[in-house]
């Protein structure tokens, strides 16, 4: 069972990686809203990422949909020279799966990331196999012009219930602070 407040901690976690590390530019625009189901926008020949952070409480699965086309690929791929959109990919949804695992830490301890890897969309239909406690997917346009989505599938494994403190300021990451 995961709580109404649970819930929307892990929305808003979510959310706040996807703004924060899917978007190249600072200013670029990224709208989110919510799909009814992870497979509305999937189409067969599209694939997903997919990351795994784990606990002894729950699992979580978080998928991101992408075509591998021509706005896609401009948008993410078009100076990385030889570094295919996929592997692109792979790296940017890691850092987003980053975040939510860095966010989620406060209120879980002995969290497990996974690597990413990529499958077909077909397989987005199974995920309701899995039970889950919670699965929800949103639409992402970044640009008006590059389409993603992302799906989150957590299973749990005992009650869970915390309120995530969305007030904090976003840390910069990379850089180095002297003193």
């Amino acid at each position: 069972m995961i709580s109404n407040n649970a819930q929307a901690s892990i929305e808003g976690i979510l959310l706040k990686a996807v703004r924060s590390r899917l978007p190249q530019q600072p200013d670029d625009a990224c709208e989110i809203v919510p799909l009814a189901q992870a497979y509305d926008r999937a189409r067969s020949e599209a694939n997903v990422i997919i990351l795994t952070i784990s606990s002894i409480l729950f699992r979580l699965l978080l998928v991101f949909h992408f075509d591998d086309d021509a706005n896609t690929r401009d948008y993410f791929a078009k100076e990385t020279g030889d570094v295919s959109l996929e592997d692109m990919l792979l790296e940017i949804c890691n850092l987003c799966c980053g975040a939510v695992n860095q966010d989620l830490l406060p209120y879980f301890q002995d969290l497990g990331m996974s690597t990413p890897y990529v499958l077909s969309a077909r397989c987005l239909p199974y995920l309701e196999g899995l039970r889950p406690d919670y699965l929800s997917s949103y639409a992402i346009t970044i640009n008006g012009s590059v389409e993603l989505a992302a799906t989150v599938c957590v299973c749990a494994h005992a009650p869970i219930d915390f309120v995530a403190d969305m007030t904090a300021v976003e840390e910069t990451s990379g850089e180095l602070e002297l003193f």
